[in-house]
């Protein structure tokens, strides 16, 4: 790699660190990067020294092929009793932008401790330009949010979770 192309690639990660993107794939001619992680806080600092690695990496035509994976976290000591045990999960049933209220000013649809119905608007998920209400699947208490206002989400991403009633 020349150069220039790891300060383009530098740049380009902290694009996507501000953007909170999950994955990017680059494809030009013989150089092939895909970069795939997740946003948690303490995954922060293991793109830093993604950046670091690649600034350091031996400069070869045969090492264009790069491929990148997300630090994994270390494992806790000893297995401690999950905190969502025996509580209902909503996840996004589509990728898109996450908001919790209709309208930037507006109240949250629900909060945590606020009881929720089955069918009842719980938040929007923008995809394409278009607002999608996202309802509830279970009656209950909401517990916790897992996710903030204008958080780029996936499919299957959980966003509540709900002490069912």
């Amino acid at each position: 790699m020349k150069p220039q192309d790891v300060a383009d690639l530098k740049q380009l990660i902290e694009f996507l660190k501000e953007y909170q993107v999950a994955e990017f794939d680059l494809d030009r001619g013989d150089l092939k990067i895909r970069l795939k992680f997740n946003q948690p806080p303490a995954a922060q600092a293991g793109l830093s020294d993604l950046a670091r690695l690649i600034a350091s990496a031996p400069a070869t035509p045969a090492a264009s092929p790069v491929a990148a994976a997300p630090v994994a976290a270390a494992a806790p000591a000893s297995p401690a009793a999950d905190p969502n045990a025996g509580l209902h999960i909503v996840k996004s049933p589509i990728v898109g932008t996450y908001y919790g209220s209709p309208s930037p000013g507006a109240a949250a649809f629900v909060a945590s401790g606020d009881h929720v119905d089955k069918g009842q608007v719980i938040c929007i998920v923008e995809a394409m330009k278009l607002m999608n209400e996202i309802e509830s699947d279970a009656a209950g208490e909401i517990v916790k949010c897992f996710v903030t206002n204008g958080q780029p989400i996936e499919f299957g991403q959980p966003l509540f979770s709900i002490r069912v009633s």
